[in-house]
């Protein structure tokens, strides 16, 4: 039997979004058949190809139990080199060890794309036997997916339907243009209390290099610092990205500072946020995919607006979103809520990046349009972007097959109670194991 690649490609996920996004260029996407080829764990075999221009992996354990788990990765750039990302390690390690098979597929192209990696990996699924040369067809298939690829998973739900057993997005893009609206809801603020620079960025290097700094500087109590200590317009900064990117909640302090600085040798997010503003090209739509039109912004707790809220709502520049006909925007497909199978999502409390009002928002129209008795949701303690450790991969992937073939439905967390969200202990219950800038359970420094 010939087989098919990749030793791990690390984890590459949604990348910077857009005030106003590029029309799409035409590319030529590849395949790097030499990242093809891996290395099996032990008792496993290995295969890899391509299929309609997307390369592809699986990985089959000696004595499978039946089962076939697939991976859809997340946002892996502009560039036209195409790879396959396989699942985190740990998890992959227990998949193996306990009779699973997974496949994985690199799409046929990169950027910001939903509907087809959706339909690229259902098509390797259904593959599975041809490409593996096992006598069966697995009896249960599952669908995990990070950032992008969870967007790609619940796309993938609502799509396909009782094609997927059970299916888990993690840090997922669920609220679709509702994330990209929140980067437009952040950089309108910053630049509205900072006193500096206008979205669409016509000049990046004039919006990183003096804006950002500048608006900085009037946000900060003293000299240099920012993000620590702030004035009272930074204030109102930072708690109004709380209440955009999910409400009051423990762990949002520790994200807001992971978010906005660098650490030597580890990482460097001191503009991150900030960089949301440029346009990348990422959205493969021509015209204005985000904005904040009749948004109405708090920059304190109290649901009345203030004098000062509504001077600023008068002031904020407004960026008017176009309407979009379902055939221009094919590939970024609203998520309905409308899915019938198991679902079990996990989310980051403190990321910034694709935050948690994705879990609150997608709640609201699963409520609304689906079957909410089909949806799970659980926060976890971590600023990280897709930061989970293997205990945590591990416990949701078992509760979700126990739930999709025993018929357990397992517990989760309230996402649309805002006084269980600001709990102190919330997000505690389905953490497992240490995370970076995570607030410790049953306390926190948030306000």
């Amino acid at each position: 039997m010939k087989k098919f690649l990749l030793s791990a490609v690390a984890l590459v996920t949604l990348a910077a979004g857009v005030i106003s996004p590029a029309a799409a260029e035409e590319k030529e996407y590849v395949v790097v058949e030499a990242a093809l080829p891996f290395d099996p764990l032990e008792g496993a075999e290995a295969f890899w190809g391509i299929q309609n221009g997307a390369g592809w992996q699986y990985e089959v354990p000696e004595h499978w139990n039946g089962d076939l788990v697939m991976w859809a990765h997340g946002y892996a750039g502009t560039g036209t080199d195409l790879f396959v990302q396989q699942p985190p390690q740990g998890l992959r390690e227990y998949l193996i060890a306990n009779g699973y098979a997974w496949g994985a597929s690199s799409y046929s192209e990169n950027d910001y794309r939903v509907a087809t990696p959706a339909k690229e990996t259902r098509r390797l699924a259904q593959s599975f036997k041809k490409f593996t040369g096992v006598k069966k067809q697995p009896a249960h298939r599952y669908l995990l997916g990070v950032s992008m690829g969870g967007n790609i998973t619940a796309y993938s739900a609502e799509r396909y339907r009782k094609f997927y057993d059970g299916l888990l997005p993690a840090c997922g893009v669920l609220a679709d243009k509702d994330l990209f609206d929140y980067f437009a809801d952040a950089n309108l603020a910053f630049q509205e209390l900072g006193g500096n620079g206008e979205l669409p960025v016509a000049n990046p290097a004039q919006w990183l290099g003096v804006d950002v700094p500048a608006n900085k500087a009037a946000l900060e109590a003293a000299p240099g610092s920012w993000p620590f200590a702030l004035n009272d317009d930074g204030e109102a900064l930072k708690q109004l990205i709380e209440l955009e990117s999910g409400g009051d909640r423990p762990n949002f302090d520790e994200g807001w500072t992971f978010w906005n600085i660098a650490v030597e040798g580890q990482f460097d997010n001191s503009n991150f946020l900030w960089s949301l503003a440029i346009d990348t090209g990422t959205v493969p739509l021509e015209g204005q995919f985000n904005g904040n039109d009749g948004e109405v912004y708090q920059l304190d707790l109290d649901p009345a607006l203030s004098a000062e809220e509504v001077a600023f709502n008068e002031n904020i520049q407004r960026v008017e979103r176009m309407s979009y006909l379902p055939y221009q925007r094919k590939e970024l497909p609203e998520n309905k809520g409308r899915f019938v199978d198991p679902m079990l999502t996990i989310h980051n409390l403190g990321d910034l990046f694709v935050p948690f009002n994705n879990e609150v928002e997608y709640y609201e129209r699963v409520q609304a349009n689906g079957f909410p008795n089909k949806l799970v949701q659980r926060a976890i303690r971590g600023a990280g972007h897709c930061d989970f450790t293997t205990a945590e991969w591990i416990t949701s992937f078992q509760d979700l097959e126990n739930w999709a073939e025993n018929g357990v439905k397992p517990e989760g967390d309230i996402v649309n109670d805002p006084a269980a969200v600001a709990d102190p202990s919330y997000g505690c219950r389905f953490t497992e194991g240490d995370h970076f800038f995570a607030a410790p359970c049953g306390m926190s420094s948030d306000r």
